[in-house]
């Protein structure tokens, strides 16, 4: 039974990242003045606005597919989700991370929680490692 709540979890975290994946291309506002991921404090000086838009939105594509493919595996008791879930969860907290603005405000709005979801699905499936728990 937890094997199956945290495929569903790690699939709607995938989806989750289509939200930002929308945001990122201008194609809805996630709330009002939110302008991520523009302002990259890594991007920023190198690149321009509409570049940011589209790297932080290729990678979250590929982020929200990876996590749900994870899901998926782990829903179907495939032995690779494991890997694939926590190499991508280390690839979210990255690109929030370089698309973070730099600025302790509105870190709601820069992705924060969704590091924080992701060390939590990273430290929960290594656990699981560690004690030999199967899903």
């Amino acid at each position: 039974m937890t094997g199956i709540i945290l495929a569903i979890f790690i699939i709607l975290h995938g989806l989750v990242h289509f939200l930002y994946f929308g945001q990122s291309l201008r194609l809805f506002i996630l709330q009002p003045g939110m302008v991520w991921p523009e302002g990259s404090w890594v991007l920023a000086h190198l690149v321009g606005s509409e570049t940011i838009r589209v790297l932080a939105s290729i990678f979250l594509a590929i982020a929200g597919l990876s996590f749900i493919i994870g899901g998926i595996g782990l829903f179907l008791k495939q032995t690779w989700f494991h890997p694939v879930v926590i190499g991508t969860a280390a690839f979210s907290i990255l690109i929030f991370f370089l698309f973070w603005n730099g600025k302790i405000q509105n870190l709601d709005s820069q992705g924060v929680f969704a590091i924080l979801i992701n060390l939590a699905i990273i430290a929960f499936l290594l656990f699981l490692e560690k004690t030999f728990i199967k899903l």
